[in-house]
């Protein structure tokens, strides 16, 4: 019985100098003539061989008359990107200086002072992001009670179109109407690289604390703040004055807020932002921020 292996065509693949830097999957012969796969990130091409990086497990250089196929996927997800919706929005709350937090079940109640001039959805709902554990009627009765003593709307946090969003419908909660919001997140080492050379015409200002920054160019033309929570850097605030926008601050003052968090040790950056802003979800995607999830806030209006 002949265990010779079958011969392999070769050259059939969607690969050149456009793929370094992107993640590709190849097929290349061996010296045995067998086929094998390498998954990982391009990182060098020389019109002859091609090198990948196996995500961690070391490069190989691959001759290109040994490729049978190959072609870029998509980025491989990162391990922040896998953690759920409630781990992620529970970062948030160092975003305010004082917060009253109440666990409801697994939910958690929360109270917040106003920021930046006025109550936040974010500080002042209930997040809800999984099964609470709880009765839904007492939930709801729970909600209500505890907004009712701040002399505040009842409002619950959720993941659009989950579970907790319909079974809250059954017991008064409906949308408010407005402020979906993609949460996104984005690798720091990512950003930096994405944001490396930002310039900006205006003098700027970074004001530092022990787990925040703030950046302010000219006198108030764009600026942005950062929070450290653990590892994770949340950006908040990042706004450009209408009479200075497309000049690229917006990316200057994220380039400075990153590289801040960056010396405090953060890897993970997170924001948020409104699914109706086109302008600023194609400057994250641009820069490298996947969304993770969207939130929608319910109002409870009867029960």
């Amino acid at each position: 019985m002949d265990d010779t292996p079958e011969p392999q065509a070769v050259g059939r693949h969607a690969l050149g100098p456009h793929v370094v830097g992107r993640r590709v999957v190849v097929r290349h012969l061996l010296p045995d003539g067998r086929a094998s796969d390498v998954l990982g990130t391009c990182t060098a091409w020389d019109g002859t061989t091609l090198t990948v990086d196996r995500d961690g497990h070391g490069p190989v250089t691959v001759a290109l008359a040994d490729v049978v196929t190959g072609k870029p996927v998509p980025p491989r997800a990162s391990v922040r990107a896998r953690v759920s919706a409630s781990e992620v929005e529970r970062h948030v709350e160092a975003l305010w200086s004082q917060v009253t937090t109440e666990p409801l079940g697994a939910w958690t109640l929360r109270a917040s002072p106003p920021h930046g001039g006025r109550l936040r959805r974010r500080g002042n709902s209930v997040l809800a992001m999984e099964d609470p554990g709880l009765g839904w009627a007492d939930v709801a009765w729970r909600v209500r009670e505890f907004y009712a003593a701040r002399d505040q709307a009842p409002l619950a946090q959720v993941r659009l179109g989950s579970p907790e969003e319909e079974r809250l419908a059954t017991v008064g909660f409906t949308p408010t109407g407005s402020g979906d919001a993609h949460a996104q997140l984005a690798p720091v080492a990512q950003l930096a690289r994405a944001t490396r050379g930002a310039a900006s015409d205006l003098p700027a200002r970074l004001e530092e604390a022990t787990t925040e920054a703030s950046v302010v160019l000219g006198d108030g033309a764009a600026r942005g703040r950062g929070v450290l929570s653990g590892d994770w850097l949340l950006v908040e605030g990042l706004e450009v004055d209408p009479g200075h926008r497309r000049r690229g601050l917006a990316t200057y003052v994220l380039a400075e807020l990153v590289d801040w968090g960056a010396s405090q040790g953060a890897r993970t950056a997170m924001l948020h932002v409104e699914v109706v802003n086109e302008g600023a979800l194609a400057l994250y995607e641009r820069l490298g921020f996947r969304t993770h999830h969207t939130n929608r806030y319910l109002a409870l209006t009867r029960g």
